[in-house]
């Protein structure tokens, strides 16, 4: 099923109100999420978030690489991925180019001047992208939709898909309502050539104190001519991933995050060791971890997930892609990994407190 929204807010509302994932009050995961607590976890605090843990930061400026000399040719196997930081991809399937979550902005956060502010900034300007063919957005977390990014995209004459009920924050911010294309779980929508579902994730949504879980999240699926390319965007472990690679697989790639997870949040994000069981649930497909390396989401060391997941691969039989940022890899041309990380430094200054983050700019984190 394709469905693209064009017409009122009454429209919009008339499609939430008759989504599965639709309580009544608000949108909800198919499986009930649970504290995740273990005895002897605590459920970290504000003063946590502000105060606490090391090495959250690395000391030196990340590796970049300029995408943009590869880029001016097309990728010889027809698909290829540029990693922008945390979410944001660029992924080349079969002739169409896709924009993955694109955060510009340098905090994630409502705030200019306080919250999660970036490692490093993005490898190219928002200006000095290829083409575009589409937009699309998984869910409205200020780490995965930045307004000051939708804004300048929507000076272009692209279309944005994106998860049911987003397309509000969109037409707010200057995207003409007839090229936003909203979906349900499981619905579809033809971009250039390239099929893309939405399909289930185990997570949550709002970006202030009173809309939460007002629009929906998705995992997004990407089907060219001869490729499949799996983005996982922000989500618990779930049994449907097994359901997902079922109804979408094989997959040639699959982006899961391994980043900003804790002990308490074990339904609603991954982490690296969730991250192989759900590629495991997935059943194919080379491993691009994301959601790490960009922006000090939690208490862990900011390379920890790399570290982990480069360590638990190989027993788990997954291919792992870790690109630097801005480096454009065609998967099936990788021979070798490289830990890039590892040249990097890091400090046990956390890099937040001194940004004097409030409980609002936290609002969207997990309570």
């Amino acid at each position: 099923m394709s469905t693209k929204l064009r017409g009122s807010a009454a429209a919009r509302i008339a499609r939430i109100q008759a989504s599965p994932r639709f309580n009544g009050r608000t949108f909800a995961n198919t499986y009930p999420v649970s504290s995740g607590l273990k005895p002897g976890v605590e459920r970290p605090t504000l003063r946590d978030f502000l105060c606490s843990g090391e090495r959250r930061v690395p000391s030196a400026p990340l590796p970049l690489v300029d995408p943009r000399p590869m880029w001016k040719s097309a990728p010889a196997t027809g698909l290829r991925v540029t990693r922008l930081g945390h979410s944001t991809l660029l992924v080349e399937i079969d002739g169409a180019r896709i924009l993955t979550d694109p955060v510009w902005s340098p905090r994630a956060s409502p705030l200019a001047f306080a919250g999660p502010k970036r490692f490093h900034p993005v490898p190219v300007p928002l200006t000095a992208l290829p083409p575009i063919d589409v937009v699309v957005l998984s869910h409205d977390h200020y780490d995965h939709l930045d307004r000051q990014a939708v804004r300048a995209l929507a000076r272009q004459d692209l279309p944005f898909v994106a998860s049911l009920g987003v397309g509000t924050h969109l037409e707010g911010w200057g995207v003409p309502p007839g090229r936003i294309t909203e979906l349900d779980w499981w619905e579809r929508a033809e971009v250039a050539g390239v099929t893309i579902t939405a399909a289930p994730a185990q997570h949550f949504s709002g970006r202030g104190i009173k809309d939460r879980n007002a629009t929906l999240w998705s995992s997004m699926h990407f089907q060219g001519a001869r490729h499949s390319f799996f983005f996982g965007a922000d989500s618990g472990l779930t049994p449907e991933f097994q359901e997902i690679g079922e109804r979408l697989g094989p997959f040639d790639v699959v982006a899961l995050e391994i980043g900003a997870y804790h002990p308490s949040w074990g339904d609603i994000h991954l982490g690296p060791v969730n991250a192989l069981a759900a590629r495991g649930m997935l059943g194919s497909g080379a491993l691009l971890p994301v959601h790490w390396g960009t922006f000090n989401l939690a208490m862990h060391a900011w390379d920890e997930p790399a570290e982990t997941i480069l360590r638990l691969a190989p027993n788990a039989g997954v291919p792992l892609l870790m690109p630097r940022m801005g480096e454009p890899i065609e998967p099936a041309l990788v021979e070798r990994l490289t830990p890039w990380w590892r040249e990097v430094g890091a400090t046990s200054t956390d890099g937040i407190a001194a940004d004097g983050l409030s409980r609002q700019s936290l609002e969207w984190l997990p309570d």
